[in-house]
């Protein structure tokens, strides 16, 4: 009998080039992410793609128009992308009392990989 062992090599986990480094969110969104997250969470192979950009309409929140010379960084992200642990991470992050406020919280997610 003659046994045959294919050699696989490991799969290492590379940093995602693609994915967001800080999330710019807001209460509202931020609940909404946490009630997709076990969908979010099943999604993706390595990356996932999060999009907020229904939840605006779900709750009820009108995005006002942009005064003259404000800048775009005081919006939410409403579309990004995530590794599964910085999913995870920023899902952490979120169900920390008090941590996210209005108008909006930048959540750092350099060390969540």
């Amino acid at each position: 009998m003659v046994l045959t062992v294919a050699a696989v090599p490991a799969l290492s986990v590379e940093p995602c080039g693609l994915c967001a480094r800080e999330v710019a969110i807001n209460p509202p969104l931020a609940a909404c992410l946490l009630e997709r997250y076990a969908v979010l969470a099943t999604r993706g192979n390595g990356v996932i793609a999060v999009d907020l950009s229904d939840c605006e309409r779900d709750r009820g929140i009108v995005a006002s128009l942009p005064s003259v010379g404000q800048s775009t960084e005081d919006e939410p992200d409403l579309q990004f992308m995530l590794s599964r642990a910085q999913l995870d991470c920023l899902k952490t992050q979120l169900e920390k009392p008090g941590l996210v406020r209005d108008p909006l919280t930048r959540i750092d997610l350099g060390a969540c990989e």
